[in-house]
């Protein structure tokens, strides 16, 4: 076994024992958080110290279109340099032969990290806290559909069929017989997890029609978001195998809830170990409620990252499990930030606004990038709310247009996630609203060709 193979991490090692491997698939996330790379030959990647792909690849729309205003005025698609980070090395289980992922770091030439590639963009938000002597420590659950496979984008998303042979259904929010409908795709799910090396805290089943949450331990934000990259691509396997789809668009079926990816948050001292939400008698500090104000305060000009699609603003609707606006409770799940019930040093913020539409890597960042700017500020939340949010009135955007602009005008949110990535982003996600406003819905064509 060559020195690569034998720094491999653990799970890796086990995938491949007594087996030759055949093939390394070098991957990078792009904006929209899709697999981008090149597979190749294992005996040409362990010739190769790097690899190159063109920058262009963070100035596509999600429907593959170009964004020249991501451009600057001399582009002339340049090369990036692309090196593996040997601790992402994990199996492709679902391949027909021994195949290996492995997730890549982006550079130019002078070896500078490429600003918009967002797994740059979070390590940046990262270091930012580790300059203060603190760390980050986050929990993502991941919400999404089974669904019948939909090869006709003109027809409605529909509910997979279970294993009686009934759709699956609704309103079943934690019912394991519900979950055993469709066992033989979670069964794939945990048998891909273990052979990744991915440790599973939880499987439910949520209030949607064939509607899963899976949750994972707490950990470094940078490795969480890795996972969720590799997971939402193994989850899309597992689903194949069985003649269906997973999505993970934010509200895919009419009537039912939307799936989020709620990001759980606490700051450890680097130097002692110390959750710094919890004081020395067991009491919320001021970080707590600076890290929660900084939250309300910035999430407003990050709706844009977490809710990234036009399709992102229909899960923010009174009563489907989705938050209306940014109050903050304890144990309140009508909430947009949530304190969940836990010991002092299990401390957590819980931020319940993000879709499991957006980019991990993009989406922890945005969300700990404004809980540093509260610590950094010293800012302050608002009282606690008692009872339900949905009584009142919501104040999030409806429409990613509107999102954008308050995005767009955030210098201080620019400021830590970099202004060069804020730049492409809001130019790429502005190409991609107006090539919606462009589509003539059936809504449209129905209520409005004869009607008016």
């Amino acid at each position: 076994m060559s020195d690569w193979m034998n720094s491999l991490p653990e799970a890796a090692r086990l995938y491949l024992e007594g087996r030759r491997l055949d093939e390394v698939e070098c991957i990078i996330a792009d904006l929209p958080g899709i697999a981008r790379g090149k597979a190749v030959p294992a005996s040409k990647f362990a010739r190769q110290s790097q690899f190159h792909l063109p920058n262009s690849i963070f100035f596509q729309t999600i429907t593959g279109g170009w964004t020249p205003e991501a451009d600057t005025e001399d582009f002339t698609e340049p090369d990036m340099i692309l090196k593996p980070d040997m601790s992402t090395a994990t199996a492709a289980p679902w391949t027909g032969d021994w195949t290996l992922q492995v997730i890549h770091d982006a550079f130019d030439r002078e070896g500078t990290p490429i600003p918009f590639a967002p797994r740059n963009v979070l390590k940046r938000v990262v270091e930012l806290y580790h300059a203060k002597g603190w760390h980050p420590v986050v929990a993502p659950e991941m919400e999404f559909y089974l669904v019948a496979r939909n090869i006709d984008p003109g027809k409605p998303i529909e509910a997979m069929m279970g294993r009686t042979g009934r759709p699956a259904a609704a309103r079943q929010a934690y019912s394991m017989s519900a979950v055993d409908e469709y066992g033989p795709v979670i069964d794939d799910i945990y048998d891909f997890a273990e052979a990744q090396g991915f440790e599973i805290d939880g499987i439910t089943q949520e209030g949607g029609a064939g509607q899963v949450e899976i949750n994972l331990r707490h950990g470094d934000p940078v490795k969480l978001a890795d996972e969720v990259f590799y997971f939402k691509r193994m989850i899309r396997e597992a689903a194949l195998r069985h003649d269906c789809f997973a999505t993970f668009m934010a509200k895919p079926i009419e009537g039912e809830p939307g799936s989020a990816m709620h990001i759980h948050h606490s700051v450890i001292d680097r130097e002692t170990g110390r959750n710094l939400f919890a004081g020395p008698q067991g009491g919320e500090t001021d970080a707590f409620f600076n890290f929660l104000g900084g939250l309300q305060k910035h999430l407003p000009a990050a709706i844009s990252i977490l809710a990234p699609y036009v399709n992102s603003y229909r899960r923010y609707v009174k009563d489907y499990a989705a938050p209306i606006n940014l109050e903050w409770g304890r144990d309140n799940r009508t909430t947009g930030l949530r304190i969940p019930i836990a010991e002092p040093q299990a401390r957590r913020i819980e931020n319940r606004v993000a879709g499991m539409d957006c980019n991990p890597y993009l989406g922890i960042a945005a969300s700990l990038a404004c809980g540093y700017l509260g610590l950094i500020d010293e800012d302050w939340p608002t009282k606690q709310f008692r009872g339900s949010t949905y009584d009142g009135e919501g104040d999030f955007p409806q429409v990613l247009g509107d999102a954008l602009e308050t995005f767009e005008e955030a210098e201080a949110l620019h400021a830590t996630l970099g202004r060069e990535f804020c730049r492409v982003y809001a130019a790429v996600k502005r190409n991609e609203y107006e090539e919606f406003l462009q589509i003539i819905s059936p809504w449209e064509r129905e209520h409005l060709l004869l009607n008016v």
